[in-house]
């Protein structure tokens, strides 16, 4: 594995999932909706290239491997203790799959892939745990092969919702060190029109989550 990652950033998030990573997947699928809404809608071409930014403990990948079959998967984190547990979780699909330590905001520039590029990237619920979450999304632009997308799912402004579950949700989640990202969608129609490709969003579930797409020319 390849480290080119902001340290400090690095160890906050080990420091979180040192432990929460053994129920991760249990308790995450009751509230990070929306994930394979965007899997089944990669639409990845025969033998395409795919990687997940923040891909956690590979729970993703397999699904992609299993909805995509001859596709080449990579996925990236910033955090060794949730890579260990991809590594586990992709056990037997590693023949298709390779998993680097990284920086999402920096991977390309430092050469984590090498030259590759992909013809579709995603960060499912990652986002809202980046700090500079604005250069992630010019990265993973960068990395695309032409033709390719960028998509993108992660809790939303709660619209919707009653304004006590925002409240509440949103107490929680910053205590984990998420924050809900209240310009993605301005963001993502600034980066497609940057360069020359194009987009879509829209929100899901009344609001409680958000989902984009940035589709390269």
């Amino acid at each position: 594995m390849t480290t080119a990652v902001d340290e400090n950033h690095a160890a906050r998030m080990d420091g979180i999932y040192r432990y929460q990573k053994h129920v991760y997947d249990l308790s995450r699928k009751f509230y990070l909706l929306g994930r394979d809404r965007l899997i089944d809608t990669l639409d990845v071409p025969p033998g395409g290239t795919v990687l997940e930014i923040g891909c956690g403990t590979g729970r993703n990948l397999r699904r992609v491997a299993a909805a995509y079959p001859g596709a080449h998967l990579h996925g990236l984190d910033i955090s060794r203790e949730m890579l260990s547990v991809a590594e586990r979780m992709t056990a037997g699909i590693d023949h298709k799959v390779a998993l680097e330590e990284g920086d999402a905001c920096r991977f390309v520039s430092t050469g984590v892939f090498g030259e590759q590029r992909f013809d579709r990237i995603f960060l499912s619920y990652a986002l809202s745990m980046i700090p500079d979450w604005e250069k992630a999304i010019a990265e993973a632009r960068a990395a695309l092969k032409p033709g390719g997308s960028l998509h993108i799912v992660d809790f939303g402004q709660q619209e919707n919702l009653p304004r006590w579950f925002k409240a509440a949700l949103f107490r929680w989640l910053k205590a984990f060190h998420v924050h809900p990202r209240d310009t993605l969608f301005e963001v993502i129609k600034q980066h497609a029109a940057q360069t020359g490709a194009s987009s879509q969003h829209g929100a899901l579930y009344r609001g409680y989550a958000w989902h984009g797409v940035i589709r390269a020319a």
